[in-house]
């Protein structure tokens, strides 16, 4: 059903978040597979089926959209209300829209109705779709659903396709249109993301710089769930800065609040333009931090590293340090390294120079004669090694983009993974790039067939 060709799909600027939220067995996840286009969400006529798979790739129009489906609700449960009230916030929280799905044959209820106050408070664009609706009888009782306040209901019938092209319309209506280039994503204060494992000082930090107790702290692991954002007063510049949720777990084996709160990190790092990934000096580099950092880099923002608690950190931890940052951090050498200790303020004043120096490296942009004639210098020094009797060469490069830096190499032949690391290692010693990842993609040119 999904109206979607890759070519016209919007890639620019941050993708928007829409949640489905409603009752067990109103057909959200019928209606998330007939939103995809693909049976995708688990569907069964029992309650709460939905627990593992959440958020899918959307398109409609040639728009692409995040879709957040928010199953599992336990009617049997004890407060269930508060239960419905604590999904429908978290979700709320996280989308830039709401598709509030709601059984018209079955009417309102009293979980709708809890739903309903949740939306009002949270006052994001709400579009409500009365499910079921297989004919015009049905028609006619959805029109009952204008009694929750949410404004004009969309009947629809997930199983059957009857006005889903119609609720999509909608929805892209009150979904946010994605940055085009001028309307930049840039304006307005620096992003700045606080990240890191739970309990590492990433809220202390955030209240240090803001000159108050603005953020809840405490030893209990996990106490930030929601982003906080912050506008901050720094180097005579306004920065905003994200604070996130610990990730504790793998993804795959998250549930329920941890789940969402990588989620939420992650679509931090995405709002963000420079990352600060808070480590606890004092304990080992552990496997969540190279996650951590894994999906900054895969987001293609700028990075700075912050030990906090160095106060803490004796002779023998900083030789243990240093074999674990050259062990578990080589494939981040680039990102700038400060030691801080959050909690009383020492050495925060480092931060900003830091912030400066990976935005910096993130918005560089090489000209064209000035990286040839480097790719020149550097293929004559040292050539690609010779494979299967082929010896690839490097014919011409540019750069596409900046933040990240984007170089895009037209070569005779598909170069090894490890020349590749041997360009971006020098491209590094020649303009610098501190900071930021380096995205190299290459163009193989393809050879003229003889007639």
């Amino acid at each position: 059903m999904s109206e979607y060709d890759e070519h016209e799909a919007v890639a620019s600027g941050p993708i928007p978040v829409l949640a489905v939220i409603g009752r067990p067995n109103v057909g959200k996840s019928t209606l998330v597979n007939r939103i995809l286009g693909r049976r995708e969400a688990v569907v069964e006529d029992i309650p709460g089926v939905t627990r593992d798979r959440i958020s899918y790739d959307a398109h409609w129009n040639g728009r692409a959209f995040t879709l957040v489906d928010t199953g599992g609700w336990d009617p049997d449960a004890k407060g269930m209300a508060e239960r419905i009230r604590e999904q429908a916030e978290i979700a709320v929280s996280l989308a830039d829209a709401v598709l509030f799905v709601v059984d018209a044959v079955v009417g309102i209820t009293d979980a709708d109705a809890e739903v309903v106050k949740v939306l009002r408070r949270a006052g994001k664009p709400v579009v409500l779709a009365a499910n079921k609706v297989d004919d015009e009888r049905t028609e006619a009782e959805a029109h009952a659903l204008w009694n929750l306040g949410l404004g004009e209901p969309h009947p629809i019938s997930a199983l059957h396709g009857r006005g889903s092209g119609d609720l999509l319309d909608v929805i892209l209506e009150a979904l946010p249109e994605p940055p085009t280039e001028e309307d930049p994503v840039d304006a307005g204060p620096r992003r700045v993301a606080i990240v890191g494992r739970p309990n590492v000082g990433k809220s202390s930090l955030l209240n240090k710089l803001a000159g108050a107790e603005r953020v809840v702290v405490d030893n209990v692991a996990g106490t930030t769930v929601d982003p906080v954002d912050e506008l901050v007063e720094l180097g005579d510049r306004t920065w905003r800065f994200i604070d996130t949720a610990g990730i504790r777990k793998r993804v795959k084996e998250s549930s329920g609040h941890e789940y969402y709160a990588w989620l939420r990190t992650s679509t931090a790092i995405d709002r963000a333009e420079v990352a600060v990934l808070v480590l606890d000096a004092e304990e080992s580099i552990a496997e969540q931090d190279v996650r951590i950092l894994q999906a900054v880099r895969d987001a293609g923002r700028a990075l700075v590293i912050a030990f906090n608690k160095w106060d803490l950190v004796d002779e023998e931890r900083r030789f243990y340090l240093e074999r674990e940052v050259e062990r578990d951090l080589v494939q981040v050498r680039w990102a700038p390294r400060i030691n801080i200790t959050a909690r009383t303020g020492w050495h925060i004043d480092r931060l900003v120079p830091a912030l400066d120096k990976a935005l910096e490296g993130w918005e560089t942009r090489v000209g064209t004669g000035a990286l040839n004639s480097f790719l020149g210098r550097l293929v004559a020094e040292r050539p690609h090694p010779v494979r299967g009797g082929k010896q690839p060469k490097v014919l011409f490069g540019t750069q596409a983009s900046t933040a990240p830096p984007t170089f895009v190499l037209f070569t005779s032949g598909k170069l090894d993974q490890g020349y590749e690391r041997f360009i971006e290692r020098r491209l590094r010693e020649e303009f610098g790039f501190v900071g930021t990842p380096i995205a190299l993609q290459q163009r193989v040119r393809e050879k003229r067939k003889r007639r």
